[in-house]
């Protein structure tokens, strides 16, 4: 599966953006989503995922931000940012697991940029 990212760009503090993954294929009932990021100088890191049954997780120090989701008939997976603050700079990654293999696959990130 191929996977395009969407949506980054600059926005104030407390701002949102909607971040879009957009899977070349059917997600449905093979492929755990999730977004990642990484930051400058930082590893990438977990910031959520959602398994082919919808349910999601989200690192602890995001839950009530960000939200993710995924609508398997369009074969995307989205993932909301709120009160947004500097620190969440970073290149935002889609990634998708097929649980069938446990094989992760990547798409080319998004930057989001978190100042005034």
């Amino acid at each position: 599966v191929q996977l395009q990212a969407s949506g980054g760009g600059l926005v104030q503090p407390g701002g949102s953006l909607r971040l879009s993954c957009a899977a070349s294929g059917s997600i449905s009932s093979i492929y755990n989503m999730g977004w990642y990021r990484q930051a400058p100088g930082k590893q990438r890191e977990l910031v959520a995922t959602v398994t082919t049954g919808s349910l999601t997780n989200y690192a602890d120090s995001l839950k009530g931000r960000f939200t993710i989701s995924r609508d398997n008939s369009k074969n995307m997976v989205y993932l909301q940012m709120n009160s947004l603050k500097p620190e969440d700079t970073a290149v935002y990654y889609c990634n998708a697991r097929d649980v069938r293999i446990n094989l992760d696959y990547w798409g080319k990130g998004t930057l989001v940029t978190v100042s005034s």
